[in-house]
């Protein structure tokens, strides 16, 4: 309806009320907040649609954490960083368990309701030209308690997991709101600059490169500087005597380890590996994405899986050789180019699988066809399509690893040229560096770049990757 319609269908009473109500709300806002509308309270995931907040992105993670050796308990303080989409009244973020002692925006303080995970802040009035859309502003929160233990619906444990020598913080899918207050869905990603102090004698390891580390009154402060932008559900803390080492590859690169000493003894080869793995990724992938690689390795029961930790992935025990590629091959797939939604899940596992397909090709003579050959044989690939798993307990199962791969595959032998399918490759990582993409990006992506036919390109796409049945392998 045009508005000037409306305008002039107003009677003169009506209009004089209609005055008095906007006058009322305008009143009422400028008393209770800020002018504007509330941020969502998740991001409609496919699968975790409460996990995210919408209204604004997280530019920066500023985290101070005391932890207690004994009781594993966690005080912490989180400044958040964040530039507002829309002009917001409140905003949402997500923390589990943790008891909030304050929150501030801008400085000054911020009323608060909690309704389980979800934190609504409501900041005073004065504050409401910095949450306007576009603007940058600074929200602190101050919070304490244990963090908890996450039972995902496969089973799996993540969040604050204890282990006999400490703690390990893993994240995904949605483990990290029960360590810090964020905007937790990958497609919010950000940098971080983390502080974790804890009694003298143990390590503190998390993402990107150690800036100090500072003992006073028999505790120590580690200070973690993550550069590079990282989604909440790949940042990591872990806490236990684990012996770090630092070395550089041939081209300078950092890499950082933090090996529990019950293992230390079988791994001393592991940096010259790390480097070795990460050479081979470049020639492929194209350059190493983050300013440090390295990993962080427990004992076995420390947690049931490893998983690509930014910068360094996490392994519950010494990795064997596939499993070191795979989750290096993430820092490529997954932690620079990270999946739009949790639906998309296969972009990250598909080609990291392949990576492994790849190096068993160079390193152990198996040919990628007999990787490809096993897998389409393997029942399990074909349970549901890649790019369409039923729930969040089929995010980890083999169609979206397996048949993930074997779709990456599909395009290569399309394609026929592996110099114009490695160069794709490394064109799609190019494009979305440090950022996210989705199943539609990548599909377009392929359509525009690959050169191939879009009827080839349909049958791979209808076929093996969303097919709801195993097809002809041709």
């Amino acid at each position: 309806m045009d508005p000037r319609s409306a305008a002039r269908r107003t009677a003169p009473g009506a209009a004089l009320l209609l005055a008095l109500v906007t006058l009322a709300t305008g009143c009422l806002a400028g008393r209770g907040g800020v002018v504007g509308t509330p941020g969502a309270a998740g991001v409609r995931d496919p699968y975790f649609p409460r996990l995210g907040n919408g209204g604004y992105d997280v530019a920066h993670y500023d985290l101070d954490l005391r932890i207690d050796g004994a009781s594993g308990r966690l005080s912490g303080t989180a400044v958040i960083t964040a530039r507002a989409t829309q002009d917001l009244s409140a905003f949402n973020l997500d923390l589990s368990g943790l008891e909030v002692r304050s929150v501030t925006v801008e400085g000054r303080p911020a009323a608060v309701n909690r309704a389980g995970a979800e934190l609504t802040l409501r900041p005073d009035r004065p504050v409401a030209d910095r949450l306007r859309a576009g603007r940058t502003f600074r929200t602190v929160v101050r919070y304490d308690g244990e963090p908890r233990t996450v039972t995902d619906a496969d089973g799996s444990e993540e969040g604050w997991l204890r282990t006999a020598k400490g703690t390990v913080a893993l994240g995904e899918p949605a483990g990290s709101p029960v360590w810090f207050p964020g905007n937790h869905h990958p497609s919010d990603k950000a940098t971080y600059d983390v502080r974790i102090t804890v009694p003298e004698g143990r390590s503190a390891v998390s993402n990107g490169e150690l800036a100090s580390r500072r003992t006073a009154g028999g505790r120590t402060t580690f200070r973690w500087v993550v550069r590079e932008p990282m989604a909440s559900s790949f940042a990591t803390v872990a806490v236990g005597p684990y012996e770090v080492r630092r070395t550089v590859t041939a081209d300078g690169l950092p890499v950082i380890t933090a090996v529990d000493p019950e293992v230390a003894g079988r791994t001393p080869a592991l940096p010259a590996r790390i480097s070795e793995v990460v050479a081979w990724g470049v020639k492929h992938f194209g350059p190493y994405p983050f300013s440090s690689a390295g990993a962080i390795v427990g004992v076995p029961g420390d947690a049931g899986y490893a998983l690509e930790t930014q910068n360094r992935p996490f392994f519950p025990g010494p990795p064997d050789s596939g499993l070191l590629v795979h989750e290096l091959a993430h820092q490529w797939f997954g932690d620079s180019v990270t999946p739009r939604t949790w639906r998309d899940m296969w972009l990250s596992e598909g080609f990291a699988t392949y990576a492994e397909w790849l190096w068993s090709e160079e390193h152990d003579g198996v040919p990628v066809e007999e990787s490809f050959g096993k897998a389409y044989a393997d029942e399990a690939n074909w349970a549901f399509p890649a790019a369409r798993p039923p729930g969040p307990a089929d995010l980890s199962r083999p169609p979206v690893y397996g048949r993930g791969a074997m779709v990456v595959h599909r395009i290569r032998q399309e394609m026929g040229d592996d110099e114009a399918f490695f160069g794709l490759v490394r064109g799609w990582l190019r494009a979305h560096r440090h950022g996210n993409a989705s199943t539609d990006d990548f599909t377009a992506y392929v359509e525009e770049e690959s050169g191939l036919e879009l009827t080839v390109l349909h049958e791979v796409w209808e076929t093996w990757l969303n097919g709801g049945s195993r097809p002809a392998r041709g």
